[in-house]
């Protein structure tokens, strides 16, 4: 077991030989405070970017809903007129090719697999680095019109300024024991939620019925569920293989390999669950790359991902149809074509409370970005 995976189930089960670590979390947040008050201090520098930047992130390590809030809120600006742009430190990706431009052709092996995602999702001009001056200045080269700058988990990075704070808070999940790393999961203490805004994520135990949930005067999100879709149903018609016999999406009742390689699969699993599906679980670390044999592991039954974990199995499998030398990537090529037919992705939204919007709404117009008012915004999409 990998000691990721190893200390993130010590996290879920509360372990007690955690506390043997607490002298290293006191030594780590010692060191997160000083780091922060140098910052505040001007004793280290900070980089102001020529325009407002709004940075999106969490204080556990761990999924929380970010990269679906991401979405929809450019969704939302953009349905508003605003021209919005995004960075981020493209993890995952080859960082000796960035600063770059994400787009719809990149791959999550040189960008990274969510910064993919936001940008098939939605279109968005997108720059990632680990540097996020650089990633601002390279986004701003390309389209000068951009108003707004939101960063993806970037609430830790101190040396970008930012106009906006919204930090993701899974209700569901709580803080743990409400230590710090590594005798808990939080990055920093609970007193910073006291200065940004606090989005609370919300599960519902019916995905159905979420309108009360949406229309809360509470700062909430809850990750809404669509029906199943074949993950690779465009590239198989793009092949010429669509015409081929393929079952049918698993129904509620029948049994599923969930396979996941996010912040928090439990999450995922839950959801499927919820929907009726008898789950056999298959986590993985956040970001893992899958390969092939793998997958071909888990039979019988349809496999349903993720939609972070889908961009990098399509990824995969351009790579695999893009093979044409020995025998054996032929039957490589053959188990392929043969798995494709049981992927399966979960699509989920971001569904936003009123009281968020609204609150957006006042922190833009405080920087002087003026919406366009328009009608039917819809305020969620589906990550496909």
């Amino acid at each position: 077991m990998k000691l990721e995976t190893l200390i993130t189930d010590a996290w879920q089960r509360k372990a007690l030989w955690l506390w043997l670590l607490l002298p290293i979390s006191g030594l780590y947040g010692l060191l997160t405070a000083m780091r922060r008050k140098a910052y505040q201090l001007g004793w280290l520098a900070s980089y102001l970017a020529p325009v407002p930047v709004m940075v999106i992130g969490n204080i556990t390590v761990g999924g929380s809903g970010k990269t679906p809030l991401i979405i929809s809120l450019v969704h939302y600006l953009q349905q508003r007129g605003i021209k919005v742009g995004v960075i981020s430190r493209g993890y995952g990706g080859d960082s000796t090719q960035m600063p770059t431009l994400v787009t719809k052709d990149s791959l999550p092996s040189a960008v990274g697999d969510e910064p993919c995602l936001i940008v098939n999702t939605t279109g968005v001009a997108m720059a990632v680095c680990p540097n996020r001056e650089q990633a601002i200045t390279t986004l701003l080269e390309a389209h000068e019109d951009i108003q707004l700058i939101i960063a993806d988990d970037g609430l830790q990075h101190y040396a970008l300024q930012r106009d906006i704070e919204w930090i993701v808070v899974d209700a569901a999940r709580g803080f743990g024991n409400r230590q710090l790393l590594p005798v808990g999961y939080l990055r920093e203490p609970l007193s910073r939620l006291k200065d940004s805004t606090v989005i609370y994520h919300k599960k519902i135990d019916n995905p159905v019925l979420s309108d009360s949930l949406q229309a809360t005067n509470e700062l909430t999100m809850h990750l809404q569920p669509s029906p199943l879709k074949r993950l690779l149903a465009h590239e198989l018609k793009e092949n010429g293989t669509d015409s081929v016999s393929h079952p049918a999406a698993p129904k509620a009742g029948s049994t599923v390999h969930g396979v996941s390689g996010i912040g928090y699969p439990q999450r995922f699993f839950d959801t499927l669950r919820t929907l009726g599906f008898k789950v056999i679980q298959h986590p993985y670390p956040d970001h893992y790359d899958f390969s092939l044999a793998e997958l071909l592991q888990y039979t019988e039954h349809p496999i349903v991902v993720t939609s972070k974990d889908a961009v990098k199995i399509k990824a995969l499998w351009r790579q695999k149809r893009q093979q044409v030398a020995s025998s054996e990537e032929a039957k490589s090529s053959h188990d392929w074509d043969e798995l494709v037919t049981r992927l399966w992705v979960l699509p989920v939204s971001a569904e936003l409370s009123a009281a968020c919007y609204q609150t957006l709404e006042q922190q833009l117009k405080a920087l002087g970005i003026n919406t366009a008012p328009i009608d039917n915004v819809t305020h969620n999409v589906p990550i496909h």
